[in-house]
Parts: C-alpha cells; sequence; structure tokens
C-alpha cells in the first residue's frame, strides 16, 4: 500500500510539474536536475546586477513580478551570503542563431546565462512561464535546466494600421505579446489607401488629410452600407521614437512599412501632384456605398485594389524620398519596407509619360516600369545604409540587387528569390495570415479563409523545392495580421491568440523537437496564462482539426 501511495505521489508531483513547466516555444533541451526540488521567490530574493547590459531584462522581470504578484526582487551588486538570488551573467555559446542561453535553478537560486543581452531576455520569457497563474506572495519554482537557442534569425508579426488604427498604448501591448512569445520583429503597416499614419513633417497634408476617411463600409466587401463617420488617426514623430524604444528594451526591431507604387490612395489624396492623374476624380469602387464628397482625390473607405498609383516622375521619387529622409530618422531598423505589391498597371499603361519612359530606358513593359520604380528607391535607402523588403510582386520586371522578398503569394516568390541569393522573409497567406478565420464556424466576420493553429504549426518556413545552401536564404517567416475586418483590440487578440503560440514555436524550436500532441499538451497551460494576463483570446481553436 504504501508502496502504491509513493508511485501515486510521483505521477501527482510529476504531472503538476509537468503542467507548471510547458513552456512556448519549447526549448531545445529541459531537464529536472533534482525531482521535487524547489527554489522560491519572494521580496527577499535579490537579483545580481553586474553589468547595465541587461538592466533592461531584469527590469522587464521586475515589473512582470510587480504587476502580477505584487512584490519586486531586490536588485544587488552582490550575491548575499547564504541566500539563494537571481544571478545573470553573458556566456559565449556556440550557436548558428544568436539569442542561446542557458537557465538553471537550484538549491543556490536562479542562473542565467546568454551570447548576448537579447538572449538574457529570452530566458526572462522562459523564467515567466515557470511563474504560477495565481497571484500569491511568493513563486515556487522546480530544479531544473534548459539549454535554448533560436532555429530563425528573423521572428516576426505584422499589425495593420491603416486600414483599422490602434492607440500607441496597444502597440506597446501588442509589441509585449510577441516579447512573451520570443519574437524579434514588428512589422507596422503604416500606409494604404484607407490611411496614412506617420507624421511627416515636410508634407503635413499626408497626415492632416490622407490620415482621415469619411465613412468605412459595413458588411463584407464591397459591404452592404457605409457607417457614415469620419474616422481615423495617426502617429506624431515623438510618439513612433517611444514605439521604438520601447521595442527596442524588448529585443524587438520595429520595421516600418510605406506603401509604394501602390496602395497610394490616402497620400494621393493629400498630394494629387503625384498621381498619373491628378485631376482625376477617386474611382469609386461598384457596388459601394460612398459617404460624403466624391470630388476630387479620397482616401478610400472600402478595401481592395485601387488604380490610382504613384506616379514614377522625378517630382514623384523627389517626394518619396523626402518621407524616406524623414523614416530613416525615426527608425534604426537596418529594413525599410516598401511594400511593391497589388499595384494596378491601369494608369500607367494609359499614361502618355509612363509609356515614354518606358521606351526611353528600354523596359519591356509596365512590370518593368516597377522593377525600375523599386530599383530606384532601392538605391536611395542603400544610399543610406538601409536595405528594403518587398511583397513578392517585386520579382515581376526583375529584382532589385539588394532586396529581400517577404513571400506572401504562397511560397513560389520565395524559392525563386532564394535561388537568385536574395534573403527571404516568408508569409505565405495559406498559413500565416491571422486575418483569416481560425474556426468553423468563425464567430465573427472575418475576411475569410480558413487557417487553424494546426495548420499554423504544421508550417515549415524552409520550401522543400530549396537545397541546403538555398535555404540558408529563408531568415525566417511571421504571420501578418490585416486589419479590414479588426476594428478594436480585443478583436485583435481574438485572432492572434492562441495561433501565436504555434507560430512562436515553428520559428523558434528547433524541426525536430516540435510534436503536435506534445504542443497541444502545453497550450492547454498556455490557456491559463492567457486568462491571467487577460486577454481575449480565442477558446475554440480546436473546432476542427484538419492541418
Amino acid at each position: 500500500m504504501y508502496k502504491l501511495y509513493c508511485f501515486l505521489l510521483f505521477v501527482a508531483l510529476s504531472t503538476f510539474v509537468a503542467a507548471q513547466t510547458s513552456i512556448i516555444p519549447k526549448p531545445k533541451e529541459m531537464s529536472f536536475s533534482n525531482p521535487g526540488g524547489n527554489f522560491t521567490l519572494n521580496s527577499g530574493t535579490a537579483v545580481i546586477i553586474r553589468s547595465t547590459q541587461y538592466q533592461s531584462s531584469v527590469d522587464y522581470l521586475n515589473n512582470y513580478i510587480q504587476k502580477n504578484f505584487g512584490f519586486k526582487l531586490k536588485q544587488e551588486r552582490q550575491a548575499p551570503k547564504g541566500k539563494g538570488v537571481v544571478e545573470i551573467r553573458i556566456k559565449n555559446t556556440k550557436s548558428d542563431i544568436a539569442g542561446a542561453y542557458i537557465l538553471d535553478i537550484n538549491k543556490n537560486g536562479i542562473q542565467i546565462s546568454g551570447d548576448s543581452p537579447a538572449s538574457i531576455f529570452y530566458a526572462v520569457q522562459s523564467l515567466i512561464q515557470l511563474f504560477p497563474t495565481i497571484k500569491d506572495a511568493s513563486i515556487i519554482l522546480p530544479y531544473l535546466h534548459i539549454a535554448d537557442e533560436p532555429r530563425f534569425a528573423y521572428r516576426g508579426m505584422h499589425l495593420d494600421v491603416s486600414r483599422h488604427f490602434f492607440s500607441v498604448a496597444f502597440v506597446k501591448n501588442y509589441i509585449d505579446y510577441l516579447a512573451l512569445h520570443k519574437l524579434n520583429y514588428f512589422h507596422w503597416h503604416l500606409t494604404d489607401d484607407q490611411g496614412w499614419r506617420i507624421e511627416i513633417k515636410k508634407y503635413p497634408k499626408l497626415t492632416q488629410i490622407g490620415g482621415f476617411r469619411n465613412g468605412t463600409i459595413t458588411g463584407h466587401f464591397p459591404g452592404n452600407g457605409n457607417d457614415g463617420k469620419a474616422y481615423g488617426g495617426f502617429y506624431t514623430q515623438e510618439e513612433i521614437r517611444d514605439v521604438v524604444a520601447y521595442a527596442a528594451k524588448r529585443y524587438i526591431t520595429v520595421i516600418p512599412e510605406i506603401e509604394m507604387p501602390g496602395h497610394a490612395s490616402a497620400a494621393l489624396a493629400a498630394y494629387p501632384e503625384y498621381s498619373c492623374f491628378p485631376d482625376e476624380n477617386t474611382e469609386l469602387p461598384k457596388g459601394t456605398i460612398w459617404s460624403g464628397s466624391q470630388t476630387g482625390k479620397q482616401v478610400q473607405q472600402t478595401w481592395g485594389v485601387f488604380n490610382d498609383v504613384f506616379n514614377p516622375s522625378e517630382e514623384t521619387f523627389g517626394f518619396l524620398q523626402d518621407v524616406i529622409d524623414e523614416v530613416i530618422q525615426l527608425f534604426p531598423a537596418k529594413y525599410i519596407h516598401i511594400g511593391g505589391d497589388e499595384s494596378p498597371k491601369d494608369n500607367w499603361k494609359r499614361s502618355e509619360f509612363c509609356q515614354q519612359l518606358i521606351k526611353e530606358h528600354h523596359l519591356k513593359d509596365e512590370h518593368g516600369l516597377q522593377s525600375y520604380f523599386v530599383q530606384r528607391m532601392e538605391k536611395y535607402i542603400n544610399s543610406k545604409g538601409r536595405k528594403i523588403i518587398g511583397w513578392d510582386e517585386i520579382l515581376e520586371g526583375g529584382l532589385a540587387p539588394n532586396a529581400t522578398v517577404m513571400s506572401w503569394r504562397g511560397e513560389q516568390g520565395g524559392v525563386e528569390a532564394a535561388k537568385l541569393k536574395h534573403n527571404v522573409i516568408m508569409t505565405p497567406g495559406e498559413y500565416v495570415y491571422f486575418d483569416h478565420s481560425q474556426n468553423k464556424p468563425e464567430d465573427s466576420l472575418t475576411i475569410g479563409g480558413y487557417t487553424n493553429i494546426q495548420k499554423v504549426y504544421a508550417y515549415e518556413p524552409v520550401p522543400k523545392g530549396l537545397n541546403v545552401e538555398e535555404g540558408r536564404f529563408i531568415l525566417g517567416a511571421q504571420a501578418n495580421l490585416w486589419t479590414e475586418y479588426i476594428a478594436n483590440e480585443d478583436k485583435v487578440q481574438y485572432q492572434i491568440f492562441p495561433r501565436m503560440a504555434a507560430l512562436s514555436e515553428v520559428l523558434w524550436s528547433q524541426k525536430s523537437n516540435r510534436d503536435w500532441a506534445d504542443f497541444e499538451f502545453r497550450l492547454k497551460r498556455q490557456f491559463a496564462r492567457y486568462e491571467f494576463w487577460g486577454l481575449n483570446y480565442s477558446k475554440l481553436p480546436f473546432s476542427v482539426i484538419s492541418p
């Protein structure tokens, strides 16, 4: 009877420890150094600060503990004698991708080491996931050893703030969501047909006029009505600097997207002289109910692709270069995303200027003209010490020499670019468009499509059509959140959670270390964290299983 009791106790303890150590994304290695042993964090525990280079990680950890448990760790320069502490140090580790760390919990306390300040931050995220999901005056942690490193260098999430605008406070929350999942790139989609969201001091009408529309369609495109409400907003340069600095403390790089040559309606509403046909009224989409004036250039009130694109004139290039000059001052990232997608050629085809430009530069057609446009802008951006990213349409007509391709129309664009020895970020709509429905039936309006969490988890960023050498050009992947049908913060959370958890494991964990059944078990613990964090996640991720 005693043996049976011990066995049942061991099973119960093992189950408890397994649940408590359900880390997402899954670490490369994790073992229990002394099963049954534990270390307690409380207000008397000290964290040893020997270098300012990991102060951001210590502050993040302390702020998390303060917010969720009501106490803080003491910061000390030297370890108090006879007491367990949290000790952090930088240590050279061998890994292909920066970010490797080691986390040990034992009788001496918690020891965190890593190859860089960022790796310390990732270790802190794993530590946080060992914390309970109920508020207490102390945090009991099992003795364990974790050795971990990321698989991909680029692990990203995108947010479209043009279709619907989100406050600075929420953008910071969104960045925190990325941090909690060890993602390290935030792609900020700042301009489009429905709104220009970034202050450009030399061109104030971009936000004064381009930042607002006179109404928004209701229902699914082309809509069943129009709310008739003025809608808009933009970020000041001071606010953008604040967001970028906030992200940097979480080791997240912010990549701005300034759309060109298409998706330019908002910019052209502000400055119609950069259109091919400045005197023409904005073409209203068929079947759409419009609100307000229909004269002149207008910010679009519906979704889709529109014919009014930038005219590839010297004046337009001067305007866009001025914009880029101010953007570069705000974003220290080495990348500037210039869009390049869904740019109709209709206006270029009927423009005498454009047709003459094609002849003068011996271009094959309008696709060649788009390549000319992109290469002009790339050359300028490169001259400022930056590189461009573009959607896979920039392959049409010839790829700009130093461009990174973001492959969204399936994987073929990424395969083609990698074979041309260009860097690639994979973001195929079929797997990582989080504006798609994740349940059947979905309980709110979405753009369409169906991408459940099983499908996200099954995604492999390195396409089968690449050999080992070509596969090295795949930097990683990201998920995109387009906001045509996402108008509030709760809906953002609902669309990204829990799919972001699957994405994080695809991008961080080793391919051989991924297992759906194991992930599903850990995901249940993740749901408890989402509840603890107050997130509005989808609670029906397993309604239909069809990876």
